[in-house]
């Protein structure tokens, strides 16, 4: 058995944005090296300054190179049917696999990351980066960050490896069936294999524990090992593949559960790597006050956490919409509603359409009995009910509530308990913030789902 000791330099993070500037492959025989070749190459771009600043490899120094393309084929005959061997394993054959698919070259190798295997053979050590991992177990390391000097140390780390692994963990990571090179160099394939089938939310940590990286899964087992299957190039892999440390999951009812608990969890942590679900916090709100006057104000402003808001909305243009219907249907006061200022009284008292409350000219117990009638119809005319599904066993059922157009929350109840005590009921859900992302995907189950729906009696 013939393997490839690969180390690349490059001009970024992931292979489909970037370029390989140098490539060192060293052919072992599984006990020394018997075979090596090293060459700069021009990726045909800028290295970046605090690149050039790690590696010493500067613009000047690749001017004259061979283009990848130019010595593909060398380099797919070197690696061919060989087990191709990298210290994090995964980021250098991205890098190697896409540079020669572009050259017209299909490389299948088999993979061995001497970071996952370093950490079965020897464990305990305090870190497993090349440098600590070779200082550890005196290895000698020339040329740091060069990658002559790095494949050279990961070959003796190979070396060192074989000999040590008298329980066969190599031969049994190599089997067709093994997941484990695809994974995470500092992910444990037993945080894996514990991973439940089951509907949840899932959260990746880096070696400080802190979460990066929040998803929902219908199945939680199979939605994270598909974040390391394939061959993914973009960046979002590559840094999954450089920062997980650790998988930690929540199991839940349904995948709607999921889908709540994955939002208000974003909202809660901001992981950096979640982008598309932190728009949909709110930004807008309906407040109401009485000003000194006695006279009840209406106004949309920005959102506050835990603010008695009448109803939220995602942008003033929305909340402004809302509240002028409001104006109309009940007879307000546009300038007392903010939708009008800088006038002494509002155009729809020169028009016969306001009884004059921007002017004192109204008293403000009357004024006030619209202002409160109009609130009435909004809270009875925004839905109110919950929706009964399945548990996370066969000994409970999700419960998800619903008041005056807010999601309230959600939680678990017994498959006996009396659903019809809404009190009771209550007093098993747990609140989460809502906000219009969420709302609209309980209402939309609803609507497909009208059998779970439970409508609730409007509060007085």
């Amino acid at each position: 058995m013939l393997y490839a000791v690969v180390d690349i330099e490059t001009t970024g993070g992931f292979a489909s944005g970037n370029g390989i500037t140098e490539i060192s492959i060293l052919i072992h025989d599984g006990n020394k090296v018997i075979k090596n070749f090293e060459t700069l190459i021009n990726p045909q771009q800028d290295i970046p300054i605090y690149i050039q600043s790690l590696t010493g490899i500067s613009n000047e120094m690749v001017r004259d190179a061979p283009r990848f393309e130019e010595v593909a084929a060398q380099i797919y005959e070197l690696l061919n049917d060989k087990i191709f061997v990298a210290h994090n394993v995964n980021f250098d054959f991205s890098f190697v696999r896409h540079q020669l698919a572009q050259s017209g070259f299909v490389l299948q190798s088999k993979k061995l990351c001497t970071v996952r295997m370093s950490r079965k053979i020897i464990p305990g050590l305090s870190s497993y980066s090349l440098g600590k991992l070779c200082t550890a177990l005196h290895i000698p390391l020339n040329d740091r960050h060069r990658a002559g000097g790095d494949a050279a140390a990961t070959a003796l780390l190979l070396t060192l490896l074989l000999e040590k692994d008298i329980q066969g963990v190599i031969p049994l990571s190599l089997l067709k069936s093994s997941k484990e090179q695809v994974l995470p160099p500092n992910l444990s394939k037993s945080s894996i294999d514990i991973l439940p089938a089951n509907p949840g939310v899932y959260y990746f940590k880096d070696q400080k524990g802190k979460i990066i990286y929040i998803g929902k899964a219908v199945n939680i087992k199979k939605r994270v090992c598909a974040h390391f299957s394939g061959n993914n190039i973009n960046q979002q892999r590559q840094d999954f593949l450089k920062n997980i440390f650790e998988v930690d999951f929540t199991i839940c009812g349904t995948e709607l559960m999921a889908l709540i608990l994955e939002a208000s969890e974003i909202q809660k942590h901001w992981p950096e790597k979640n982008k598309a679900l932190k728009r949909f916090e709110q930004k807008y709100a309906l407040y109401s006050f009485e000003d000194q006057n006695g006279y009840i104000r209406l106004g949309i402003d920005k959102y506050k956490k835990n603010s008695n808001a009448l109803y939220t909305f995602n942008s003033l243009l929305s909340g402004q919409s809302m509240l002028k219907g409001m104006i109309t249907a009940h007879t307000l006061c546009e300038k007392l509603c903010f939708i009008q200022k800088n006038r002494s009284a509002c155009t729809a008292h020169e028009q016969g359409k306001c009884k004059g409350a921007c002017l004192g000219l109204e008293d403000s117990a009357d004024y006030n009995n619209r202002v409160s009638e109009a609130i009435m119809h909004l809270k009875s005319a925004l839905p109110s009910f919950v929706l009964i599904d399945l548990g996370r066993n066969d000994d409970e059922q999700s419960c998800l509530w619903v008041e005056e157009g807010r999601f309230y929350g959600m939680g678990y109840i017994s498959f006996y308990a009396d659903v019809t005590n809404h009190e009771s009921l209550k007093s098993c859900i747990v609140p989460y913030t809502s906000n219009d992302y969420i709302l609209n995907m309980v209402l939309s189950y609803a609507e497909s789902h009208p059998q779970q729906r439970i409508d609730l009696l409007k509060s007085n």
